[in-house]
């Protein structure tokens, strides 16, 4: 009995430990995995996703990730899931013991890690434990129409069930994994042929990069850092990322283009802009970048400024870059808002129709169809209305090349656009147009609405007249570092 109590006692410290560890710890990167699917409530998404090997474990897997929506249930169903792992494989085999039982809980934690791994492995891990649990005492000929038809649902962490069973049921059954060698084999030659041997032989639902394997090396400190940094962005919670990079901040363009939109929402951009990192030209807006991360916060800070046409592109892009193929509820909400304020509503009811079939987009996706049409609507809503008023009344060619000088006409098209000024003023000071700066500085006080000249700008100023001989000044220190940057790189 003591035992016993012992072995559900371990059950639930994994449950527990699990849940505090994603909801404490790394909410963010909840958020990261949420934001690359779109988990759909209907008969063809489930009919979809059973059309390929490993389809049940990669359906579970997104129908669970679809709740961490809310970090909080998200890490509660994430630490049932491993405690199942857990509790499956001490009663597979209780010759392991308690501790062996925490091998596969453990490597499946660390395999997490690398933000490209997904749930589909832990699906597929547990489904095939409890296969081997329930049929242990299948006769031979049962095993082989289970094991094509577990490949078939949970891909090849089936493997597992192959080995337990060869354990279990005694090495008279080393038949099985060639059986199992031999259904890979005949699925790649008749049902799969597009699809690589590797995919076939180590599964093309497990890993979000195709014939790609997860990385080792863990939890890296930096890459999670720039995760939560965009998670805070999405949540808009400015205060977070700037007091966060007054500690610590990650050295790349990502992260200077995060702390500069938080200090442009806060209205401190023209204040304490060079009191932070700035990546180059690149750290208020970044290029395209073929990736499903780096155009993010760029997209973000484009819908805020009011340029709606490139939100839009970037998101787009961003959703296409999802290399193993799934929808981006965060970037079709986004897409869908750009529409609207552009007037487009066949269009955006394409998308609306769609979200209305998930769960956790479908509130704002019934409140967003009702705007559809009605022009007065879409005009007096508080955000979409606000960006109708501050996009380009012309269409021009996007030019990043010409960052600055898009940002200063988007400037020109309303006045009340402070932040475009920000961003306009900012850019000409990262780019080292000093002469530009200077001539539109009374721009900044006629429009600004500063009682006095920033004091970002009162540094700036002082550093063009002194020719950069101010010690202690940011933006001295940012200047005297690019030129360098070029020497070196030359």
């Amino acid at each position: 009995m003591a035992r016993r109590a012992v072995g559900w006692g371990v059950t639930l410290a994994v449950f527990v430990g699990v849940w505090l560890f994603w909801w404490l710890l790394y909410p963010h990167a909840l958020a990261y995995q949420e934001q690359y699917q779109l988990f759909l409530w209907t008969g063809d998404y489930l009919t979809e996703r059973l059309s390929t090997p490993g389809g049940l474990a990669d359906w579970l897997g997104e129908f669970v990730v679809q709740f961490y929506y809310w970090p909080w249930l998200g890490a509660l169903l994430l630490g049932l899931l491993f405690a199942a792992v857990q509790r499956a494989t001490l009663f597979l085999t209780k010759a392991i013991g308690l501790l062996g039982s925490l091998v596969l809980p453990l490597a499946l934690l660390w395999l997490m890690g690398d933000p490209s791994v997904l749930l589909s492995l832990a699906w597929a891990v547990l489904l095939s434990i409890v296969a081997g649990r329930c049929l242990r005492r299948m006769p031979w000929w049962g095993d082989i129409l289970v094991t094509p038809i577990l490949y078939w649902l949970v891909g090849p962490a089936v493997w597992l069930y192959v080995v337990g069973r060869v354990v279990s049921a005694g090495w008279h059954r080393l038949w099985l994994p060639v059986l199992m060698l031999g259904a890979q084999l005949s699925a790649y030659a008749f049902f799969l042929p597009q699809w690589p041997l590797p995919c076939v032989m180590l599964g093309q639902n497990y890993y979000r990069i195709p014939l790609h394997l997860p990385s080792l090396s863990g939890y890296d400190k930096e890459m999670y850092e720039l995760i939560w940094q965009d998670w805070k962005v999405r949540e808009r919670a400015w205060d977070d990322i700037v007091g966060r990079a007054q500690k610590y901040q990650v050295r790349t363009a990502f992260s200077s283009v995060c702390v500069n939109l938080a200090l442009a929402e806060k209205r401190q951009l023209a204040d304490r802009m060079f009191d932070f990192y700035q990546s180059g030209e690149d750290a208020l807006v970044m290029p395209r970048v073929r990736d499903l991360t780096s155009m993010l916060p760029t997209a973000e800070v484009f819908w805020h400024l009011g340029m709606v046409n490139a939100a839009q592109r970037y998101m787009f892009d961003t959703q296409e870059s999802i290399l193993n193929g799934r929808r981006s509820g965060r970037c079709t909400k986004r897409i869908a808002e750009c529409q609207i304020v552009n007037g487009h509503y066949k269009a955006a009811r394409k998308q609306i129709d769609l979200l209305k079939k998930s769960l956790f987009y479908r509130a704002w996706a019934e409140e967003a169809g009702l705007l559809l049409g009605s022009e007065v609507a879409v005009n007096s809503h508080p955000e979409y209305g606000q960006k109708r008023r501050l996009r380009y009344r012309e269409n021009y060619l996007f030019s990043y090349a010409e960052i600055d000088k898009m940002l200063g006409l988007l400037f020109m098209n309303n006045h009340d656009n402070r932040m475009a000024l920000d961003y306009f003023m900012g850019q000409m000071l990262l780019k080292g147009e000093v002469q530009g700066f200077v001539q539109y500085m009374q721009w900044v006080q006629q429009y600004g609405g500063y009682r006095q000249m920033p004091l970002g700008y009162q540094d700036a100023m002082l550093c063009i007249q002194r020719q950069g001989n101010v010690p202690g000044s940011p933006y001295a220190n940012y200047a005297k570092r690019m030129m360098a940057e070029r020497r070196t790189a030359e």
